[in-house]
């Protein structure tokens, strides 16, 4: 269950975390450092509340116990940060695959940035946009690429460095996917306007307004407007899957969050004002 968060009064100070998990190890020879990151990204936030009379403390104290310790959840944000920058003017967007191949033969060319696939699966690509590359023999091949140029429906080149490898088959080119920095969106309706570095966004479970948040992301670039389409990059990477057309919300984003803790508490003075604060976390499904 979704438990509504009160509106007053309002935090008086929240301290937003981005949590990740990655491990590090360091050779004793040469000190050279290799690290692995993994799938758990989340965010967390230390809230705390201001002083409170009980009318008010009510509020509180009773979302509070109904969210029964770390059962249920409730929709929240970086407070300092409810209105987007961006001038994009609906309130959604949506995913779109403009490209989508499982199996695929590419070519990699280190001195020019260059993947080159044996068929023409760019057609619907634009420069700004943001591919995921999985299956080629070397790891540098694979990841987020940014597409910088594109030379034609077979080709384009990318903004990272690449390993020469020729006609390695069966790899996959697809948009929106596990483990994703970059969204490929694109309007709803009739919305039009610009989505800025800083933004927040919230990712949807389903093709409606109505779905609820399964992922908060800050976009951490001006992203790329082609016509009705955006290109987006965003961190943390994606944690699973979107389904194409499913709504991404841009005004007033929330994630799901829900306790830390199974335990709530709060003080009261002699004048019987309330103190109160708690420790949140992100939910991840699945």
């Amino acid at each position: 269950m979704i438990i509504t968060v009160p509106t007053s009064p309002n935090y008086a100070s929240v301290n937003f975390r981005l949590a990740r998990n990655i491990a590090a190890s360091r050779s004793v020879f040469t000190n050279k450092q290799r690290t692995q990151e993994y799938d758990a990204c989340y965010w967390t936030a230390q809230v705390t509340l201001p002083p409170m009379t009980r009318t008010d403390a009510l509020e509180w104290t009773t979302f509070l116990t109904r969210l029964q310790g770390v059962k249920n959840t409730f929709l929240f944000g970086d407070p300092s940060h409810t209105t987007n920058l961006g001038t994009y003017n609906d309130d959604h967007l949506a995913t779109e695959n403009r490209v989508n191949d499982t199996s695929e033969t590419l070519s990699f060319t280190a001195s020019t940035s260059t993947i080159t696939a044996g068929t023409s699966i760019f057609t619907n690509t634009f420069v700004g946009d943001f591919i995921v590359v999985s299956g080629a023999n070397n790891d540098d091949n694979n990841g987020t690429f940014k597409v910088t140029t594109k030379t034609s429906a077979t080709a384009v080149v990318v903004d990272r460095t690449l390993v020469d490898e020729s006609s390695t088959a069966d790899c996959k080119v697809r948009q929106n996917v596990k483990g994703a920095t970059g969204l490929s969106l694109t309007r709803v309706g009739s919305g039009a306007g610009t989505i800025k570095k800083g933004d927040y966004l919230a990712i949807l479970d389903a093709a409606a307004t109505t779905g609820d948040p399964v992922q908060y992301v800050m976009v951490v670039e001006d992203a790329t407007a082609s016509g009705t389409d955006y290109g987006v990059r965003i961190e943390p990477k994606l944690r699973a899957d979107i389904t194409a057309g499913h709504y991404v919300k841009f005004a007033s984003p929330k994630g799901q969050f829900r306790l830390t803790s199974n335990e709530v508490s709060w003080s009261v003075d002699r004048a019987s004002v309330y103190g109160l604060s708690f420790m949140v976390t992100e939910v991840i499904n699945g």
